[in-house]
C-alpha cells in the first residue's frame, strides 16, 4: 500500500539523488562538453532551486513517520542531513572550493538518505496502518 509518508520519502531520496548526480556529472561534463553546462544544470543556483525541494519534502515525510514510530533520531538525522546541503549550496564553493563543495553536498546527501530509508523501513517494521 503506497502512502503519503512512502511517497514522500522515495521522493526526497530521488532528489537528494539528482543533487548528488548534479555534483559528479557538472565537473566531468565541463571537461568533456564544456558548452554542455552553460545552461540551467550548470548554474550554482541549481542546488538551490534542488535544496528549496528536498527541504519541505524532507521535512514532512519525517515528521509524519516520527509521529508513528516515535523515533527522534531519525529526524535528527534528516535534519543534519538538510543542515549539511544547505551549507553547501549556500557557502560550500566559496569556503571550500568546487571540491569541498561536492565532498559536503555528498555527504548531506548520503546522511539524509540514511534518514528517509530508515524511515521507511521504520514504518514497514513497526506495520504502520498510514505508513
Amino acid at each position: 500500500m503506497k502512502t503519503k509518508q512512502n511517497t514522500l520519502d522515495k521522493l526526497a531520496l530521488s532528489a537528494s539523488a539528482l543533487c548528488a548526480l548534479h555534483c559528479l556529472v557538472v565537473p566531468v561534463s565541463l571537461l568533456l562538453f564544456p558548452t554542455a553546462t552553460l545552461g540551467f544544470f550548470g548554474d550554482e543556483s541549481f542546488h538551490k532551486i534542488l535544496l528549496m525541494v528536498i527541504i519541505p519534502i524532507s521535512l514532512v515525510a519525517l515528521s509524519l513517520g516520527c509521529k508513528k514510530h516515535k523515533k527522534k533520531s531519525i529526524f535528527i538525522y534528516g535534519f543534519t542531513g538538510i543542515a549539511i546541503l544547505a551549507i553547501a549550496a549556500i557557502w560550500g564553493h566559496d569556503l571550500l572550493g568546487e571540491s569541498g563543495e561536492v565532498a559536503l553536498t555528498l555527504t548531506g546527501t548520503l546522511v539524509i538518505s540514511y534518514a528517509h530509508i530508515r524511515n521507511q523501513r521504520l514504518c514497514v517494521k513497526n506495520e504502520c496502518k498510514n505508513c
